[in-house]
């Protein structure tokens, strides 16, 4: 089927596709599909009437609305290179004033690509973007097609924090001449705020917030409004962090993991001056979106990080002052999550790149 029939067959909300009930702690919920035949979903992002934005790695993004699916027009073009490609949606939170939102892609560069974040309007009837600009892209570009990272979220305050990997090349993650293997912190039009951990520090890019980062796939925020990402090591070591201005999250220095071929990795599991993760998975689960849930629709589930897994297939859940992974959501609607959302109605959503789908999960009634 072509990329352009499958999305004839995108349909829209519960009970439009099949639904299925999966047993958790907090009780049975329906799990139901709002959107199919999707090529390789990597975002979604719900706006506020409920109709919602997806990416597709090779550069489509897709506007679904009262059961109808149509191509944007006017999304960046991208390197659709490996692990790159149009990556993350978020909808600005003045949405309904500024119709804007962000994406997050792999931007051809010289030498290659490099992570970048544009921000675009979306037309009232959801079919272009327009006064779409670059505010950001990482420096500088990598010829590999790995570790983007690429989540964009939008703080409180109207800041943009967007993750960086380390683009393959391990030991830059620890170099802030340069962006990789960061979380960098930017103003909604692309200036660099003026309370940035590291501004007019000589040769430390100004943007850069955290670093010591592999490859952060998933970020969002909690009730506070701190930062939490999860992050892919090598064989074992994934992570979990809390994100501190300024701090170093120990990459390739320490990690829980070894190399591919078996190696140890830096210095072993710890280091002075370096931060060590809330969680850590060995062996790896290869974690990819992450939400820090409200509690909305299931109050038991207040401030707990729901995290997909590619690899195995499943939601964590994880919870606890030492935060841990206590529950496994797992069902065929899970297979190789990766990403999830809380929508404003406090049900959650999450892309199933395996079933090149989307779903919506809600207390079974």
């Amino acid at each position: 089927m072509s990329k352009f029939l499958a999305t004839v067959f995108l349909c829209l909300w519960a009970g439009s596709l099949s639904a299925d009930v999966l047993q958790t702690s907090a009780g049975p919920v329906q799990v139901s599909k709002v959107a199919e035949g999707l090529d390789t979903p990597w975002a979604v992002g719900i706006l506020p009437d409920g109709s919602f934005l997806v990416t597709e790695r090779d550069g489509d993004l897709l506007y679904v609305s009262k059961g109808k699916a149509r191509r944007v027009k006017g999304a960046p073009k991208v390197a659709a290179n490996g692990q790159g490609g149009l990556l993350d949606v978020t909808v600005a939170k003045n949405f309904q004033r500024t119709r804007e939102i962000f994406l997050t892609f792999s931007k051809p560069q010289k030498g290659g690509a490099g992570t970048a974040l544009a921000v675009a309007r979306l037309s009232e009837a959801g079919d272009r973007l327009t006064n779409s600009r670059v505010i950001f892209e990482a420096v500088p570009g990598g010829s590999g097609g790995r570790h983007f990272g690429s989540r964009v979220v939008e703080a409180p305050d109207g800041k943009l924090f967007v993750t960086i990997g380390d683009r393959g090349d391990r030991p830059q993650a620890q170099n802030r001449s340069n962006h990789m293997g960061t979380v960098i912190r930017i103003n909604r039009d692309g200036t660099v705020p003026a309370n940035n951990p590291f501004v007019g520090q000589s040769d430390i890019r100004p943007e850069i917030w955290s670093y010591g980062h592999r490859n952060p796939q998933g970020a969002g925020l909690d009730g506070r409004g701190n930062l939490w990402l999860s992050e892919h090591g090598a064989r074992g070591g994934d992570e979990v962090n809390r994100i501190k201005p300024g701090a170093n999250y120990g990459w390739p220095v320490i990690s829980y993991g070894v190399h591919y071929s078996g190696d140890k990795i830096g210095e072993g599991t710890s280091k002075p001056g370096m931060e060590q993760p809330e969680h850590y998975w060995d062996p790896s689960i290869a974690p990819s979106g992450l939400v820090v849930y409200s509690g909305k629709l299931w109050p038991e589930w207040r401030g707990n990080l729901f995290v997909g897994s590619l690899k195995f297939d499943y939601i964590a859940r994880l919870s606890g002052s030492n935060l841990r992974e206590v529950e496994q959501i797992k069902g065929p609607e899970t297979e190789r999550v990766r990403d999830i959302v809380e929508a404003p109605d406090g049900s959650i959503w999450f892309i199933s790149v395996g079933q090149g789908a989307i779903y919506r999960m809600v207390p079974a009634s």
